[in-house]
């Protein structure tokens, strides 16, 4: 005997929230109704088109401007796997304009953590900077890098909130860099990154570790980062 399942009342809503984008012509930026509006319209309770609403926002569709509503979320940019260009590359060709908000740069001594990852003894000298990446005036990455101060002697001079970190190793330093190594997992924001990426305390982050190495093998960056998951995408290209 066959068995009929009704729409679980969440994906009812969301479902009824995209064909009102799709009817309406709605672009990236525009606002929709407000939530008493929307649950008048479609008949929905406050929880449901919450849940809904929710859920687009996880996959994208649309963000949440606290204060301001519930709008539609622009395209997100979309960063390979298996590219070690600099982000700056990325959003450039992507027609989309990058600032850098530099948070801290400071000379540090190798923990032992980092003697792991960065294949060098303890207490040796290594440059650690976190920059905040606003893309299109919305901040959508917070990223820490670790590079040895040793082999790139004087780096803490440079402005890298108007240059990339990237083409300064290789311009400079002459450390290009061939192959890489990354983990993507899920946290959500604490209090520093709620701030520094203008979002509520909790919300859920795309979390990214890994090791960048130049072409002996040597490692020659640890970074860490936190992105905003309605603004950034992570892809692989798959091959055969």
């Amino acid at each position: 005997m066959e068995k009929y399942y009704r729409s679980r009342p969440r994906d009812a809503a969301a479902e009824q929230i995209e064909c009102y984008l799709c009817e309406n012509g709605l672009k990236a930026g525009d606002r929709l109704p407000s939530e008493r509006d929307m649950c008048g319209r479609w008949g929905f309770n406050r929880t449901t088109l919450r849940s809904a609403i929710h859920r687009l926002i996880v996959e994208g569709v649309l963000i949440n401007r606290v204060g301001s509503g519930t709008f539609v979320a622009p395209k997100k940019l979309v960063c390979n796997l298996q590219d070690l260009r600099a982000f700056s590359v990325v959003v450039a060709e992507s027609g989309r304009s990058l600032e850098n908000r530099l948070v801290t740069a400071q000379m540090i001594e190798c923990s032992k953590p980092l003697a792991q990852k960065l294949k060098q003894p303890l207490g040796h000298r290594i440059f650690e900077m976190m920059r905040v990446r606003v893309v299109d005036s919305v901040p959508v990455l917070l990223e820490t890098s670790y590079v040895d101060a040793e082999r790139c002697r004087g780096i803490e001079q440079y402005d890298f909130e108007a240059g990339s970190l990237y083409a300064t190793l290789e311009r400079d330093y002459g450390i290009a860099l061939k192959n890489g190594i990354e983990k993507l997992g899920v946290t959500y924001a604490g209090t520093d990154e709620a701030q520094l990426l203008e979002v509520p305390e909790g919300s859920p982050l795309i979390h990214r570790v890994g090791i960048a190495e130049d072409f002996d093998g040597v490692p020659v960056e640890y970074f860490k980062s936190v992105a905003r998951s309605e603004y950034l995408r992570f892809a692989s290209v798959l091959t055969r």
